[in-house]
């Protein structure tokens, strides 16, 4: 199925490529006269609707390039271009407003070729409703402008209940959903008669004190939990010493949830500053966008941003949706007010425009940066970590019948995959090695890792087939079309990564037999054991990976296995070969009798330690035959 994919993907790139797409005359039009100034532009198909919307500091020079021969144009534009039919553009005043115009026009049309939006309705949140005089406390996956408090999304779902639970067995939060003071019943329900609510709806608890309450919650929910601790921890030593055993219990599972809530707010201070922190992650066509909301040096909350049909885009663009979508999309649309200080991942070619637009909205100075060093890298680096985790969560979500069976993959492989500029977190490799010994007995090895980790069941090693005696660059292709031939035969899962131990010849030669077996969206790399260069497929020049960094050792330590199983093999047929050949001068022993020896004494060195009567014992051996055997391997008694 794989290969059938792929080979279509190839015959659409070929059929689809701007050289071979017509521009319609009356598009040529518009083209000669868009004008030289900053604005949007949206790309149209047959029946109007729009297919992409984008933003330009220039829009003559923008829109045009997308219709000129390109053959470093990616797929997915080369097939938008083969479907537009017209363009219009909105010219506006400066590059801030065309930032702005951009973000509102995609969140209103949804264009199918701008990577999509995904909100997180799947993952749940924490409502406070603390616009009501007596505000409830529940859960739920939707996010409104209501005025209410909203704490996640908790992709954890044990954080999220180990919240809750805090907060049931330490208040008593109204369940009921009367619109108090306005409605309100004759008497209290059942919760105020087994203590889980003081009953505010008769006028048993004052308005005051259950704001005071709320209050308190509203604090654990936002990670600061060291005052609630030293409640729980005194209310446990009290029902401990007074012979309250279930209600020390009740405490101590309530400590037990105030540590999980730190765990997962809390972070070192940073100078005492506020900051939003941006993170992304990608595998694929999922994208996953994380904003780190933190507040003087603590950890108040996350928001989570999840994009779809997102393989094309590069990570500039991802970043871009990301921070937009956010800021001037979804974060705006409920209030959202960003700190002084916002820190990127990387450079954004849009970082001073949006600047201007975000300073001018909040009415202050807001700077966006990207740290290079120090405590604010390190936490640049968390937001990218969680981003990785929320992106883990998306997939699990995204097919629950694997959540049981899908390992979480070590953080290296996405150091790997931003290293490699892989599409995918190669969370499945393989590795292929050659050895022989001066071009006989040539034989290949086949590793796999699962999420960092060899998976054993699945190593393989070959001799290889063909009369080519020490054409490495041969071995391995026979080595490289032999396995994912199998692979494809039994309906196995393909590799996200193919490494091969070797220079670019090597490479060159998978390369090619994964192009021949219709598997050409395989990521292959090579690692050259002298210098320890990373080559990839296009690229004259190796990719630089500082030594000390887990992905390239991760490469090593695949490469290594794969050299160490090939190695083992080879020196294995050797041996055989050898032994065979010393027993095969003697006359009269042939191969089944060869056969017989080496199993009754386990080895050459066996049989010459043997006797001319334990030999003569071996099944099919007479006691002449076992002299002659005696006297070609020399007498051991």
């Amino acid at each position: 199925m794989r290969a059938a994919l792929s080979a279509r993907a190839r015959e659409q790139a070929a059929t689809s490529h701007p050289d071979s797409v017509s521009t319609p005359t009356h598009i040529e039009d518009t083209l000669a006269h868009l004008p030289r100034r900053p604005g949007v532009y949206l790309m149209k198909g047959a029946d109007g609707e729009i297919l992409y919307v984008g933003k330009a500091k220039e829009l003559r020079s923008r829109v045009r390039s997308y219709f000129r021969a390109d053959a470093s144009q990616s797929m997915k534009t080369r097939e938008l271009v083969r479907r537009i039919e017209d363009v219009d553009t909105l010219v506006v005043g400066s590059e801030a407003e065309a930032l702005i115009l951009e973000a509102n026009l995609i969140k209103e049309h949804h264009p199918r070729f701008n990577i999509q939006l995904r909100d997180d309705k799947r993952y749940p949140y924490i409502k406070v409703t603390v616009q009501e005089p007596f505000p409830r406390v529940w859960v739920t996956r939707t996010v409104r402008d209501d005025g209410a408090r909203y704490f996640g999304p908790y992709t954890g779902v044990g954080a999220m209940r180990a919240a809750l639970d805090v907060v049931k067995r330490l208040y008593t939060v109204r369940s009921c959903r009367y619109r108090l003071p306005k409605e309100a019943p004759d008497r209290p329900c059942l919760d105020h008669h087994i203590g889980r609510c003081k009953a505010p709806c008769v006028g048993l608890q004052s308005e005051e004190d259950y704001r005071g309450m709320i209050d308190e919650i509203l604090q654990i929910l936002e990670g600061d939990t060291g005052e609630m601790r030293r409640l729980a921890e005194r209310r446990m030593r009290e029902a401990s010493e007074s012979l309250e055993f279930e209600a020390a219990a009740r405490y101590r599972d309530v400590l037990a949830g105030l540590d999980t809530i730190a765990r997962q707010q809390r972070v070192h201070r940073v100078g005492g500053g506020d900051h939003d922190v941006v993170g992304i992650a990608r595998d694929g066509d999922l994208a996953i966008g994380v904003v780190l909301r933190i507040r003087n040096g603590v950890l108040l909350g996350r928001d989570t941003l999840r994009f779809e049909e997102a393989a094309e885009a590069p990570d500039e663009e991802v970043l871009a949706s990301v921070v937009t979508r956010h800021y001037l999309g979804r974060g705006a649309s409920v209030g959202y007010d960003p700190p002084g200080e916002i820190l990127l991942p990387a450079p954004w070619e849009d970082q001073s425009v949006f600047e201007e637009v975000v300073s001018d909205r909040m009415g202050r100075k807001v700077v966006v940066r990207r740290p290079q060093r120090g405590e604010k890298a390190r936490l640049s680096d968390l937001a990218t970590s969680n981003a990785r985790h929320a992106l883990e969560d998306a997939l699990g979500l995204r097919s629950p019948e694997t959540v049981a069976a899908r390992d979480r993959a070590d953080e290296v492989l996405f150091d790997l995959q931003e290293k490699l500029e892989l599409k995918v977190v190669p969370r499945l490799m393989v590795c292929f090695d050659i050895s022989h010994n001066q071009g006989t007995d040539t034989v290949a090895s086949a590793v796999v890792f699962e999420n960092a980790e060899p998976k054993k069941k699945e190593y393989r090693h070959m001799k290889i087939r063909g009369s080519w005696g020490n054409d490495d660059f041969a071995s391995m292709a026979e080595a490289v079309t032999r396995w994912f031939s199998r692979r494809l035969e039994e309906e196995q899962p393909i590799p996200e990564l193919c490494v091969i131990d070797g220079g670019k010849g090597q490479l060159n030669a998978a390369v090619e037999a994964l192009d021949e077996l219709g598997l050409g969206d395989v990521h292959v790399a090579s690692l050259a054991k002298r210098e320890e260069e990373v080559f990839l497929p296009g690229r004259p020049d190796p990719v630089r990976i500082d030594r000390r960094e887990r992905a390239l050792q991760l490469l090593q330590r695949i490469r290594d296995e794969a050299h160490r199983f090939a190695v083992t093999y080879n020196r294995k047929l050797r041996r055989k070969r050898t032994i065979r050949s010393e027993l095969g001068d003697i006359p009269g022993v042939g191969a089944r009798r060869q056969q017989a020896l080496l199993t009754r004494f386990g080895s050459l060195r066996g049989v010459r330690e043997a006797t001319e009567d334990e030999i003569a014992r071996v099944p099919g051996f007479s006691r002449v035959l076992a002299a002659r055997i005696r006297t070609y391997l020399g007498d051991q008694t």
